[in-house]
């Protein structure tokens, strides 16, 4: 005979039931929670990575004494630390006074293919947020239309497809310096909904370390010219000299220098008056700087007198520029400030030019020694050249 079963005995079995599902609810729970934590813990340690990464980005960029060190900083680094396909630099330059001023101290910018110049901060592209606001960060997907400029082929991590970018303003004292420029192949990196804030910090703390070190490089290349032509003065010229043997010597090449007077120059400023002098040097100085290279050295070593040091030139080569030179000072009149009606004055200006090389041959020698014997032999052949009536280039090898 069959029992029924008891309703106690029912209830009893779906308690069971309902405690086993909660037991095994709060169990997925649990687990969903510790990923959650795990993922939450991940976080914060791959966070506190990066913050330590970026510290130390910044330490690095703060101590950076010069122009090259800085943006060299830059892009080795900051594309690593952020995890980055591109990063460049855009800086204001009015007048090309930055790039001019660090080619004249020796910067290559074909090292530096991400460090890009603007003449006015409205080719940066960014609208001010209000009337006295800043101008904001612009993120969104990449356009190689609208930001192809700003990321040159050069200037990015191998040949990685660009999908997102940063473009992040450089202010300093609410004035547009330039930009900070990132780029990424994943388009969900950088967004507009994505916050600014870190991005911002990064790029003021790169403006203010950009402009002291732009002021420094500034303070050193007017400490190293002559105020009066602007060409260099012989402070430079003598330690330009001493490093320009030194990677002679490296890689084997000849260097040359010029020594260059003007003829009678006295009777220019007895004439003229110190006015109509200062006008005549400041133009022999122009006309000597056309006719040479960018990786040629002028400087004034005072008075009348200017010493020029031609980079990778034998004594040949370096006697026909020369020659360029002296014709093209004595071929045309200088125009000068007149106490005159007519109000300005010609006058025939010439030069005495020596040349000297440094042939491969010197290596024995101590650098400074073999330094102060090119500018002697130069020297002697200016003092030949005045000898033999002005106006005249004289060639003597330095060896």
């Amino acid at each position: 005979m069959i029992q029924p079963i008891s309703p106690a005995s029912d209830q009893q079995g779906s308690d069971a039931s309902s405690l086993a599902a909660s037991i095994a609810r709060l169990e997925a729970e649990n687990q969903a929670l510790r990923v959650r934590m795990g993922y939450l813990h991940e976080q914060l340690e791959r966070n506190h990575d990066i913050m330590g990464r970026h510290q130390a980005f910044d330490l690095e960029i703060v101590g950076a004494a010069t122009f090259p060190e800085l943006i060299g900083t830059i892009f080795r680094t900051l594309p690593v630390v952020s995890e980055l396909d591109g990063v460049t630099l855009s800086l204001v330059d009015e007048g090309d006074d930055i790039l001019v001023v660090m080619e004249k101290l020796g910067v290559d910018f074909s090292d530096f293919p991400q460090m890009l110049f603007v003449q006015h901060p409205e080719e940066l592209g960014f609208m001010p947020a209000g009337e006295g606001a800043p101008q904001l960060p612009l993120l969104g997907p990449f356009d190689a239309t609208v930001h192809g400029a700003r990321f040159p082929a050069s200037a990015t991590a191998g040949k990685l497809v660009l999908r997102s970018v940063a473009l992040v303003p450089l202010l300093r004292n609410k004035r547009l310096i330039g930009s900070l420029n990132l780029a990424s192949s994943d388009s969900a990196r950088f967004t507009p909904a994505l916050g600014t804030d870190f991005v911002k910090h990064m790029a003021s703390i790169i403006a203010i370390c950009l402009e002291n070190v732009i002021s420094n490089e500034m303070l050193k290349y007017i400490g190293l010219t002559d105020a009066l032509t602007g060409v260099y003065n012989r402070r430079y010229i003598d330690r330009r000299m001493l490093e320009e043997i030194a990677r002679a010597r490296r890689q084997q090449y000849c260097i040359a220098c010029m020594y260059i007077d003007i003829d009678h120059f006295k009777k220019v400023n007895d004439t003229h008056g110190h006015q109509g002098g200062d006008e005549v040097l400041r133009e022999v100085a122009a006309r000597i700087r056309q006719e040479l290279r960018r990786s040629d050295a002028l400087g004034r070593f005072g008075g009348e007198e200017f010493v020029v040091l031609l980079i990778d030139a034998d004594l040949d080569s370096a006697t026909f520029v020369a020659e360029r030179i002296r014709a093209s000072i004595a071929g045309t009149p200088f125009d000068l400030p007149g106490a005159g009606q007519a109000g300005a004055v010609q006058a025939s200006v010439s030069v005495s030019i020596g040349v000297a090389s440094l042939p491969s041959q010197s290596e024995q020698l101590a650098i400074e020694v073999v330094a102060q014997q090119l500018v002697a032999h130069a020297d002697q052949a200016l003092y030949q050249a005045k000898a033999n009536g002005r106006n005249l280039v004289v060639s003597a090898s330095a060896s």
